[in-house]
């Protein structure tokens, strides 16, 4: 069902075989560029070109919110949405690429492993704006200025109020492996989600395969993205969620809608969504403008006001009613064991639920 197209060995060969005719192979590390602030020259350039391709794994209405932010503080400048699970970005980049096809200014993905693969390659540019260098840990932005962590997710389990009392709800994974939950959960798939990617590899890193052989005796429901499984939830098509995308069910809870958060006692899966430039932008001013703003405390704190995630820069607010990272239970992330074993991930989930 969710077969895909390109595997991350056929990107890596194509990658290579781009690198060894086009101008974009480079030694792995580079100089770290001087931290840049948003000069009138820069705006005035930006304008000139009048548009940026963002390529995003970020949920579409919050995406297009964001963007709306930024031609509303930038007029003349539009920014074209492209959003999908960040899988699939990361394939249609690279189909782009191999077929010498430039389009993408600006990405966002939801999977670190997915910037080791571009670094390597050397396809993106080296930009680093004034606030990350200031307001930021260096653990969240590309010593070579390449990358920079936009927002950082969890994937918490929820369930559906109306279908499970707060007393009966579970408070762990192996929780779901109780045979009352059979035909009530949902989870999203590896193969397109970069969040999920990271909570599957997290969870059987932590727990063990075999649990989720176990849960797939749970006839569990299958879907793409780790938006669809909220959706699912709120909906009261599946009681519970195992994974997704914690901040929608805080968004969903703030509208009313019957959801609630658990945070599994194992530890919550953890993904942290970096944003780079691509070397190639055909619209490099204004990609820089807008991966400079989408940084700064303003940008940054629609990430915590609007989307409910959690914001690197050290000066953003948090939002109230919102757990603070520092007091959750946190899986580790580990993009560089990602990045070697994704298709095996993928293979092996596939197999287990038959998807």
């Amino acid at each position: 069902m969710w077969k895909t197209d390109f595997t991350r060995r056929d990107v890596l060969k194509g990658a290579t075989a781009l690198a060894a005719t086009t101008v974009f192979a480079e030694p792995l590390r580079a100089q770290a560029p001087a931290p840049s602030a948003i000069t009138p020259a820069l705006i005035e350039a930006a304008k000139k070109e009048g548009k940026v391709a963002f390529y995003t794994a970020m949920d579409l209405q919050f995406a297009q919110q964001l963007a709306k932010a930024f031609e509303e503080k930038f007029p003349g400048i539009s920014v074209r949405v492209e959003r999908s699970g960040a899988e699939r970005v990361f394939q249609r980049i690279a189909q782009e690429y191999a077929a010498n096809i430039h389009a993408v200014d600006v990405v966002n993905t939801a999977d670190q492993a997915h910037c080791i693969v571009w670094k390597r390659n050397g396809w993106l540019a080296p930009y680093l704006p004034e606030e990350v260098a200031q307001h930021y840990d260096k653990g969240y932005y590309d010593p070579d200025g390449l990358h920079i962590t936009t927002r950082i997710l969890i994937s918490p389990i929820a369930y559906n109020t109306n279908l499970v009392k707060e007393e009966e709800a579970p408070k762990s994974f192996r929780d779901l492996l109780d045979p009352k939950w059979a035909g009530k959960l949902v989870k999203a798939h590896p193969a397109y989600s970069g969040t999920i990617m990271n909570a599957t590899y997290q969870i059987a890193r932590d727990l063990g395969w075999d649990y989720f052989e176990k849960l797939a005796k749970q006839r569990v429901m299958q879907v793409q993205s780790a938006t669809d499984t909220p959706k699912k939830i709120s909906l009261g098509e599946r009681a519970v969620m195992v994974d997704g995308a914690g901040y929608l069910v805080i968004r969903y809870k703030e509208q009313g809608q019957p959801v609630e958060i658990v945070y599994p006692e194992e530890g919550v899966p953890l993904a942290t969504g970096p944003s780079a430039i691509f070397k190639a932008a055909p619209n490099p001013n204004a990609a820089r403008l807008f991966q400079n703003w989408m940084h700064s405390r303003e940008g940054q704190q629609m990430i915590v006001d609007i989307a409910c995630q959690y914001s690197a820069h050290k000066q953003t607010v948090e939002k109230p009613g919102v757990r603070p990272l520092s007091q959750l239970k946190l899986m580790k992330e580990e993009p560089e064991v990602i990045e070697k074993s994704a298709d095996a991930i993928k293979k092996r989930y596939a197999e287990i639920f038959r998807v």
